[in-house]
């Protein structure tokens, strides 16, 4: 340890074999349960006195070769999804903005009410507040869908922006109102901007449960993915093809969301970056450095507005 700031010791060649042994066992048994469950899959079946062919049985998959199904799945299913989703993240994190704001207000009355209502935002579950919608509020499905997404998911933003308000340093805030900015503005414009580029990665997670949530949609009737594939297809095409639909959706959901996850890595690193090079950073948390930062910035404004004339 001597010369060293490793906190543990490093794995020996025993604890390195054994590491390996272990890596390779789970390696096998994952593939042997994978394989287990295709042969499985792809076993045929009896079903009253009928053989039915196994669910990797070619004549199960013909559909994927219809140019028709798949306009359909991308058109209808896919842009629907997409069309619910997107809308309901723009208003969820606006709506989010808005609590966060509105529950770490220094006043009672407007921080109390606020925080009942993203409790009992969070509390009730998101299919009841679509069927909710659509009753009482007779919105059409779509909106029903949109809303209840935007409000559940909006007060669960609100919160992690809330706890990113919390989590910065009091003297971003010192800072700020040394430098002759008044509390709102400090808020805004110096506190606000750090506290969501933290909560960055919680947003976007936020946002992919949002979009998987969108399923839901199917129970209100809303023409999303998952009912256009094993609703309307299935019926069209029947229960053969059942097994076909899901993988269907199940990759077109998992493609989206892995999209989403890709791009937030990227939008991440990309604020690393800017950061790192100094051209986007937090303001310092020394009074006395913004002081002087502020009073460099009047100086160098003044020299150039006297070289101007």
């Amino acid at each position: 340890m001597s010369g060293s700031n490793v906190l543990f010791d490093a794995p020996g060649p025993r604890a390195r074999r054994l590491s390996t042994i272990l890596s390779w066992v789970s390696g096998v048994l994952l593939l042997g349960a994978v394989a287990w469950g295709i042969m499985v899959l792809n076993a045929p079946r009896e079903s009253g006195g009928i053989t039915l062919p196994g669910m990797f049985d070619p004549s199960r998959w013909d559909i994927v070769a219809d140019p028709e199904f798949w306009e359909f799945v991308i058109f209808t299913g896919v842009w629907n999804t997409l069309r619910a989703a997107i809308v309901a993240a723009v208003l969820a994190v606006a709506l989010g903005v808005v609590l966060s704001l509105l529950r770490s207000s220094p006043i009672g009355w407007i921080r109390i009410p606020t925080a009942v209502l993203i409790e009992f935002f969070r509390g009730m579950p998101v299919l009841l507040m679509m069927l909710f919608i659509l009753l009482v509020a007779g919105t059409g499905q779509y909106w029903a869908v949109v809303a209840a997404l935007a409000v559940y998911n909006g007060a669960l933003i609100g919160e992690a922006l809330r706890a990113g308000l919390v989590a910065l340093p009091r003297g971003q805030r010192e800072a700020a109102l040394s430098v002759g900015m008044r509390p709102l503005q400090s808020k805004m414009l110096v506190e606000f901007p750090q506290a969501f580029r933290q909560m960055l990665p919680i947003i976007v997670a936020q946002l992919v449960v949002l979009l998987k949530d969108t399923s839901l949609g199917y129970i209100v009737g809303y023409q999303e993915l998952l009912r256009v594939t094993l609703n309307n297809l299935g019926s069209f095409y029947g229960n053969r093809y059942l097994f076909t639909l899901w993988c269907v959706a199940f990759i077109l959901y998992l493609a989206m969301n892995l999209s989403l996850s890709w791009f937030a890595r990227w939008l991440g690193r990309r604020g690393d970056r800017r950061y790192r090079v100094g051209k986007v950073g937090p303001a310092p948390e020394d009074p006395s450095q913004a002081l002087l930062m502020a009073d460099a910035k009047a100086a160098a404004r003044e020299s150039e507005s006297a070289a101007r004339t």
